[in-house]
């Protein structure tokens, strides 16, 4: 059963306590995810299973979206309501226009620093160990894309937020940045993500629903139909079955772009390929 799963993954468990309940729900003998989400993290986790972890990079590279709640004067060394609280500012006045004006200046490419507790290694240590040992080092900025960040409640010490963004943000970190730039500290209660590409949560099914919400269970073709279709003719098909390098006909113009490889009887998805000039050179066969 090689199938992509839209869940809705619970909250208090990790993502990978996640797929492996997904996994045993199918009987799969592989199974993995396409972004991690914090155990206290709710929302769309993309489960790919045997074939389909194939493709997980290829997700994995989608944007998101979030709805986050956010409290603000307090600041955690998690950068969330599960962490050491840090510092606490009893009292602050903020107006919301002084909230939004805060806001627009984290639109657009901006650099962030991922935050301790992550799972990123940096010389083959993870952040998140070295952490728990009170130990802080520095990290390398990334850049990274926030395309909306729109507020959609304020009842201070509360902000209600819709983030969009592009992969490897981390919102814990955003909303830890906002806090700074609001001059009272911030950290998040609640994160739930709503959108991985065109995976919505409304189409997601929780463990429970798993036998029965259809439309959150996908074939490889449709998980990365947001990617070019060529369809290669016979010759071309055997080459690049076997892994090799093909000639790329088309009149579009398809520049170091991903395509999804359809050949043979049906004209069946086999493979995933890259343009590099006027050749498609394989980066993933499916079985």
């Amino acid at each position: 059963m090689d199938i992509i799963i839209n869940l809705n993954k619970p909250k208090d468990i990790s993502s990978q306590q996640a797929v492996t309940k997904v996994k045993k729900f199918f009987v799969a003998k592989k199974a993995g995810h396409s972004g991690t989400l914090d155990p206290i993290a709710t929302g769309v986790l993309i489960v790919c299973l045997n074939e389909a972890t194939k493709i997980t990079r290829f997700l994995s590279a989608l944007d998101k979206e979030y709805r986050v709640k956010v409290k603000l004067g307090e600041r955690t060394d998690t950068f969330d309501l599960t962490g050491r609280l840090l510092e606490k500012k009893n009292h602050f006045s903020l107006s919301e226009k002084v909230v939004q004006d805060v806001l627009k200046k984290f639109i657009g490419q901006i650099k962030q620093t991922p935050p301790m507790f992550s799972a990123i290694k940096i010389k083959g240590q993870l952040l998140y160990k070295l952490a728990r040992r009170g130990i802080e080092i520095k990290r390398p900025e990334r850049l990274i894309h926030i395309y909306g960040l729109d507020l959609i409640g304020f009842a201070p010490p509360y902000l209600d937020l819709i983030i969009q963004c592009s992969k490897g943000t981390y919102i814990r970190s955003l909303c830890n940045d906002i806090g700074k730039a609001l001059g009272v500290g911030a950290h998040i209660i609640f994160l739930e993500r709503t959108k991985v590409g065109n995976f919505r949560i409304e189409d997601s099914a929780s463990i429970e629903e798993l036998s029965c919400k259809k439309e959150s269970i996908h074939s490889i073709d449709s998980a990365i139909s947001f990617l070019e279709e060529i369809i290669l003719d016979e010759e071309s098909y055997r080459k690049a079955k076997n892994g090799m390098p093909v000639i790329l006909v088309t009149e579009k113009k398809l520049i170091n772009q991903y395509l999804r490889l359809k050949g043979g009887i049906g004209n069946t998805l086999f493979g995933i390929g890259r343009v590099e000039g006027n050749i498609i050179k394989i980066e993933r066969l499916l079985n």
